[in-house]
């Protein structure tokens, strides 16, 4: 699914993204371009990187 329509960016690119270390909206707009233009999917770049924070503070997900 596309994420950012100005720059075609799409949820894939940006969990790429967050995968590379990404940890901002800038960050992701750095990387691949989504919310760097008009900045209307800013919020779904924020609510993707707050799904992975959390997941990455499930205990569920920890590495043992």
């Amino acid at each position: 699914m596309f994420v950012c329509l100005c720059t075609g960016a799409t949820t894939q690119a940006v969990h790429d993204a967050v995968a590379a270390g990404a940890t901002t909206s800038r960050q992701v707009a750095d990387a691949c371009g989504a919310g760097s233009d008009c900045g209307r999917c800013r919020r779904t770049v924020r609510a993707i990187l707050a799904a992975s924070r959390t997941a990455a503070d499930c205990p569920v997900h920890a590495v043992r």
